[in-house]
């Protein structure tokens, strides 16, 4: 495990501190917690922005839609 030395501002650091404390966790695990949930909350938002794209895209609709047209042709065999 590394260490990581930071600076936040007095705001901040109170009010890690008093939910810290009512939760009864050490500070650096709801660093830990909070930074692993914005982390994975910005991995879902590339996929849906991903998406949003590809639904965009006339070349990727014709690719589902054989893809589709390939898969119901396998169902009824």
């Amino acid at each position: 495990m590394a260490t990581f030395t930071s600076t936040l501002s007095d705001e901040l650091l109170l009010q890690l501190t008093e939910k810290a404390k009512s939760l009864s966790l050490p500070k650096n695990k709801l660093i830990e917690t909070a930074l692993r949930l914005y982390l994975e909350h910005l991995e879902k938002a590339e996929y849906v922005k991903s998406y949003k794209l590809a639904a965009e895209d006339k070349d990727m609709q014709l690719l589902a839609e054989e893809g589709l047209a390939d898969y119901f042709s396998q169902l009824e065999k």
